[in-house]
């Protein structure tokens, strides 16, 4: 048997988001299908990899028995080093898919296809036709019972999984299909799945949402995330983040209420093993976290932040979905927290993770998600969401990101029925208060999170445009780096913060070779502009600080890069 599984999905934005990363849906995909016969040759393909040479996939589908496309996002973003399949992409590729039979999966074939914020969410019925099978179910488990059936039609396309426990065997055997994806291994982080469902489904949960439609949350046991990055590891993963979840600081609790407390002793239970089948890792970072937890229960959440900030390491969010902080909004949309609670779990997160790991960033920070276009929206929750950011940093605290995002109308959630009316009656409103958010917040709390001079270490290069080389840290919501010069494209380097924008950095590699640098690499530290640069260059060689200093006018613009520099 020969399958070829398309990659086209992501759950972050990766231009500002999560790094290349591998979700688990190629992964239980992969793992179904060598669980059912484990001499199946199973090829794995990113969307970007195929949309740049479509014959190539017309020659490798032909010899496959299926293809699977996994399409679709579940939040709106801009893109560094990779898009998801688009509608366009979907619509195209059935006529370069030559396998005995196709299929399509993911978000987009639940809850439908979304040109971006404020748009609702659609699946084109042409696709029906398109392809031989329509997944909206758990696409491992429907995958299993079509090889089970020989692709049978009378297989049912919505069946999803009975259990968490169901993809423990799925996940693990899935596990080297991360062979084959063009960052691995160093440039790779494997996202993983703790539970799904959220305990609010009680009441319905935020009106955007679809977490509320698993249900009440299901954990997937210790046992079974261990062994699947046990797995991982052993064909090479490094890189971990627990980002399958709504809030990490409930897993394993056994409250059977709304706002369920944190079981510490749960979350010590969960690292612990982690570290124990994966000594070696060299990225382990979570996502969400629900500040009404922490705002509900500050005691348990405090102690289990604490417990992961012992394990994980230096660089790590805490995603809080906040959403508004306006009241009305709040009330209208059932949000989980009100102001003040989303002002506690910001500081208590700033008050555990705020001390600087070895990478050069602290250890944990907040990341903050607002989101636009929800019913009871008026000018003033603009200003009402900004006042609250001006109130955070005016305390002194830190915030790793600020996600604005208009929302996605999606299917079976209440703002199905609302749609999009208030995204496309606020767009100005919308585009003038994220310029102010950039400029009033982002950019003095990006100075605050990673000062001037600042080493940040180990950050990967990913893109380079003209004389600019982008690079990121692998992790949660890496911060952008620009480095002034043309550099290879998978390497790791160090580098020294000198200028900040309101969502990136620029800087220096390190070591700095002040022998070698560029008119615009000098030109980048801060004070020396286009005359002393051009001076410098004029008296190179330096052979020593000394020698460089007394080549200065003001030797205080280069004194606080004279411990990272080789005169050599």
């Amino acid at each position: 048997m020969r399958v070829l599984i398309i990659d086209g999905y992501t759950d972050e934005p990766a231009g500002l988001g999560v790094p290349p990363y591998i979700d688990v849906y190629p992964r239980y995909l992969a793992g179904s299908i060598w669980a059912f016969d484990p001499h199946a040759e199973v090829i794995y393909k990113t969307i970007d990899s195929v949309r740049g040479n479509l014959d190539q996939l017309k020659e490798i589908s032909s010899s496959c028995d299926l293809s699977v496309l996994i399409a679709g996002v579940t939040v709106p973003g801009k893109y560094l080093s990779g898009a998801p399949a688009t509608i366009k992409d979907a619509l195209r590729l059935p006529s370069f898919l030559n396998s005995k039979y196709t299929a399509i999966c993911g978000p987009a074939v639940r809850f439908g296809f979304a040109s971006g914020g404020g748009s609702t969410a659609r699946f084109p019925r042409e696709l029906e036709d398109l392809y031989n099978f329509v997944i909206r179910g758990d696409p491992e488990v429907v995958i299993q019972l079509l090889l089970r059936e020989n692709f049978s039609d009378r297989v049912d396309m919505d069946t999803v999984r009975p259990s968490s426990e169901t993809i423990n065997e799925y996940a693990a055997m899935g596990a080297r299909i991360i062979q084959q994806h063009p960052f691995y291994p160093d440039g790779l982080i494997c996202e993983i799945e703790t539970f799904r469902g959220c305990p609010r489904s009680i009441t319905g949960g935020c009106s955007f949402c679809t977490e509320p439609l698993h249900g009440l949350p299901d954990f997937r046991s210790i046992r079974g995330i261990t062994n699947e990055i046990s797995s991982l590891r052993s064909f090479g993963a490094k890189n971990f983040r627990l980002g399958r979840q709504p809030d990490i600081l409930i897993y394993g609790s056994k409250d059977q209420n709304e706002s369920p407390a944190p079981s510490p002793r749960a979350i010590k239970r969960l690292f612990s093993s982690i570290r124990k089948v994966a000594p070696d890792l060299k990225v382990l970072h979570i996502d969400n976290v629900n500040p009404a937890t922490i705002y509900n229960h500050p005691e348990e959440s405090e102690n289990a932040l604490k417990i992961i900030v012992s394990y994980h390491t230096p660089g790590d969010v805490a995603a809080l979905g906040i959403e508004s902080a306006d009241e009305e909004v709040i009330r209208r949309n059932n949000l989980k927290v009100c102001p003040e609670g989303a002002m506690l779990a910001i500081e208590i997160i700033n008050e555990v993770g705020k001390e600087r790991g070895e990478n050069g960033l602290p250890h944990l920070l907040p990341g903050v998600n607002f989101v636009y276009g929800l019913p009871g929206e008026t000018k003033s929750t603009f200003e009402i969401n900004l006042e609250f950011m001006r109130e955070v940093l005016g305390r002194g605290l830190m915030v790793r990101r600020i996600n604005l995002r208009q929302v996605m109308v999606l299917p079976s959630t209440r703002m199905e029925s609302v749609g999009g009316y208030l995204i496309k009656k606020h767009k100005r409103l919308f585009i003038e208060h994220k310029r102010r958010m950039r400029e009033e917040i982002d950019l003095p709390m990006i100075k605050r999170v990673v000062p001037r001079w600042t080493v940040m270490r180990e950050v990967r290069t990913e893109l380079v445009e003209g004389g600019t080389t982008w690079a990121r840290q692998i992790g949660s919501y890496p911060i952008l780096v620009g480095i002034p010069k043309q550099m290879p494209v998978g390497v790791f380097t160090d580098v020294v913060v000198l200028t900040h924008g309101p969502r990136s950095v620029s800087g220096l590699t390190v070591p700095v070779h002040i022998n070698s640098l560029t008119m615009k690499e000098l030109e980048m530290i801060p004070g020396i502009g286009s005359k002393r640069a051009a001076s410098l260059i004029k008296r190179r060689p330096f052979d020593s600080p000394a020698h460089l200093i007394s080549s200065i006018d003001d030797p205080s613009l280069i004194e606080p890069l004279l411990p990272l520099m080789e005169f050599k």
